[in-house]
């Protein structure tokens, strides 16, 4: 069965460089009915505003997918590689 959960019924974060709405519990937001789906733990909907970002931080056993709908974003990795997403 599949559940359609609208952008407004989702858990929130707002920073002066992005919107951001979960839909699983992260960061602040926590929903005991949320938590995941299998493997996956994150699925965001994330606005970033232009020229910002997130400072450089690790992530874990994880694989992160990002696609743009309008922009470029530029990911870097800790193993130096960079890559812009358009």
């Amino acid at each position: 069965m599949m559940i359609v959960r609208r952008s407004r019924d989702r858990g929130c974060s707002r920073y002066h460089w992005l919107d951001s709405r979960h839909t699983f519990s992260f960061a602040g937001y926590f929903d005991p009915d949320y938590t995941g789906f299998s493997s996956l733990r994150v699925l965001n909907e994330d606005r970033v505003a232009p020229s910002g970002g997130c400072p450089f931080h690790p992530h874990q056993d994880m694989e992160i997918i990002s696609y743009v709908l309008d922009g470029t974003l530029k990911h870097r990795d800790s193993r130096g590689n960079t890559t812009l997403i358009s």
